[in-house]
């Protein structure tokens, strides 16, 4: 069956391709404890080990029992964006209106609405590279351009304004940043954030910043939102990260008020509404017992960083930016192997530990990197790097 052009731009998504490989060497007798082998360990996946706290899973049953399951509006439950209004207000000390947020089926949603209300076929969208490969998949899905720029240790593996300014051209529509990153874990500093979006301004462009992994900072310095820059940019965030609600599949834009109604008549079509029960649930997120929760295991995401990190620079596998939130660690490997693509896979076969090799995330150099996800128990990062010092 012929299928649409568009997908010719549409590349695999390799930490999944990597991610079958090491289910079935897991399923494999060399990983069987009861023949001898030893259990993989899964550090490549971006997916918190701690699921939803106990209120906010009480309300989803609550919301089940008492049949609150029909359609919400496409904008979401009043009463979720104010919650959200309100936690903008004591996390961030910013007055953020309910009525620019948008509830959204997941941060996913959330990225291809902006994209389809903001960018036209052949628009040019500058992006640092390494980044999230999803993020430039839908922007070639709204048939625009994803053009990714080199982001070098240097600079924390993201754009800076000069880079910006210097790559503007006149396709260009705006900017697609993620602070803090996928895979890099390293955020945007506030006052360079000023200076691209000044940049972007000033020629009419639009700021994108993809916030999910915002609530999971582990540095003031970093830790501000891109909203404080004033109404015009645009932020995604989700419920997936910081609030442990993967599958709920559940996020949010916060947009101009002017570009409310255009994402509504959007999300209406494609998606009616997120998930009823998970904005139920959601609710209880804000809770001072959830809030509480969530931020014993930010710390505990902070001592595992503080924990891998230096066991990674002393096996070699340097981390040249230490990550200032999100779970990841972005690491060079190029002392061992020529092709991190080849070195994860034999990692896998050798030491039973699953990374992910840099393939996905760019196109500068990704052959020298690799991802570690330290969403995983300190038992289990404990024994992975002791494999790995085996392996290495």
């Amino acid at each position: 069956m012929k299928v649409a052009r568009r997908l010719d731009h549409i590349e695999p998504f390799y930490v999944m391709e990597c991610a079958k490989t090491a289910f079935e060497i897991a399923a494999s007798p060399e990983c069987d404890p009861r023949q001898g082998g030893e259990p993989m360990i899964f550090l490549n996946i971006g997916e918190p080990d701690f699921t939803a706290p106990p209120l906010v899973r009480e309300a989803a049953e609550r919301a089940i029992r008492d049949g609150r399951s029909q359609y919400t509006a496409a904008t979401g439950l009043p009463e979720l964006r104010e919650r959200l209004s309100r936690w903008y207000a004591t996390r961030f000390g910013l007055h953020i209106p309910a009525r620019r947020i948008v509830i959204t089926a997941g941060a996913s949603a959330a990225l291809q609405l902006a994209c389809l209300a903001l960018f036209e076929a052949g628009d040019e969208v500058l992006m640092p590279d390494p980044s999230y490969p999803c993020n430039r998949h839908f922007v070639a899905a709204a048939e625009a351009v994803a053009r990714l720029l080199p982001s070098s240790p240097e600079h924390r593996f993201q754009l800076d304004a000069q880079a910006v300014e210097r790559a503007w051209s006149p396709a260009t529509r705006g900017v697609l940043l993620a602070s803090p990153s996928n895979p890099t874990g390293t955020s945007i500093h506030p006052d360079e954030m000023r200076r691209i979006d000044a940049v972007v301004r000033s020629r009419d462009g639009v700021t994108i910043v993809d916030e999910i992994y915002l609530g999971l900072s582990y540095d003031e310095t970093f830790g501000h939102s891109a909203l404080q820059l004033g109404e015009h940019i645009v932020s995604v965030n989700s419920f997936s990260k910081y609030f442990n609600m993967t599958g709920w599949r559940l996020g949010w834009l916060v947009l101009p008020e002017a570009l409310v109604a255009p994402v509504e008549r959007l999300a209406q079509n494609l998606y009616i509404c997120a998930s009823t029960i998970a904005q139920h649930a959601a609710l209880a997120c804000f809770e001072p017992e959830s809030i509480a929760e969530y931020e014993r295991r930010r710390a505990e995401f902070r001592r595992r960083r503080d924990f891998v990190v230096p066991a990674l620079n002393r096996l070699g596998l340097s981390v040249p930016v230490l990550p200032d939130g999100a779970f990841y660690a972005y690491a060079d490997c190029s002392a061992h192997h020529a092709d991190s693509w080849d070195f994860c896979f034999e990692l896998m076969r050798r030491a039973h530990v699953a990374l992910t090799p840099g393939r996905d995330f760019g196109r500068a150099e990704p052959q020298r990197w690799l991802r570690l996800s330290f969403a995983n128990s300190m038992a289990q990062l404990d024994e992975a790097l002791q494999r790995l010092q085996r392996a290495l």
